[in-house]
C-alpha cells in the first residue's frame, strides 16, 4: 500500500486504497465514497449485549462523510473568493516549484506549470461548486485539497483533487 503524504506538513492526505488516476501529470484524483460508520461499533466473537443495554435500545453515535475525509482526518477549509484562492494558489504553486527544483525535479517544472495551468483554469470556471480540505495539522504552508464531484458509471462521486509535486509517497 501506498501513503501520499503532503511534502510540506508530512500529512497523510490519501492512499492507494482508493481508485487513484493521475491527470495530465500533475493532478491525481482519488474517487471516494459517501459513508455513515457507527463510531465504537466493535463486536467479539461470543459477545452479547448486556440485558440492561437491550432493554435500554442503547443511543449509538454515528459519523457521516467522505470515506477519505473521514479515513485520513482531513478538514474542511474555504476560502472568501475566487480570488483569495487565486492568492493562495500562486503563492503555493512556486513553493511547490522551488521543492522541485531542490529535489532533482528542476526539469519538470515547465511541464508541471504548463499541466497545472491548464486544468486549473477549468476548475476555476466552477470555483463555487468546489469544496477545499487541508490536511490534519491545518498547516497554512501545506496543500490545499479540491474536492469536486463527478459521474461515474452514471453515478455521481466525491473526488478529491491534489497536486502531484506537491506529495510524497510512502511505501507500508
Amino acid at each position: 500500500m501506498k501513503i501520499f503524504k503532503d511534502v510540506f506538513s508530512g500529512d497523510e492526505l490519501f492512499s492507494d486504497t482508493y481508485k487513484v488516476k493521475l491527470v495530465d501529470d500533475c493532478l491525481y484524483e482519488v474517487y471516494g465514497k459517501h459513508v455513515t460508520r457507527t463510531l465504537g461499533d466493535v463486536q467479539l466473537d461470543g459477545a452479547n449485549a448486556s440485558a440492561e443495554e437491550a432493554a435500554e435500545g442503547v443511543d449509538e453515535a454515528s459519523e457521516s462523510g467522505i470515506d477519505i475525509v473521514l479515513n485520513h482526518r482531513l478538514v474542511a477549509s474555504g476560502f472568501g473568493s475566487k480570488k483569495d484562492y487565486m492568492v493562495y494558489l500562486k503563492g503555493y504553486m512556486a513553493k511547490v516549484t522551488k521543492y522541485m527544483e531542490e529535489n532533482g525535479k528542476g526539469d519538470k517544472v515547465d511541464s508541471f506549470k504548463a499541466n497545472i495551468n491548464k486544468v486549473m483554469k477549468e476548475l476555476l470556471g466552477r470555483f463555487k461548486d468546489l469544496e477545499f480540505y487541508t490536511g490534519e495539522s491545518m498547516d497554512p504552508d501545506a496543500m490545499v485539497l479540491i474536492l469536486d464531484y463527478k459521474e461515474v458509471d452514471g453515478e455521481e462521486h466525491p473526488v478529491l483533487l491534489a497536486f502531484k509535486d506537491g506529495l510524497e509517497e510512502e511505501k507500508c
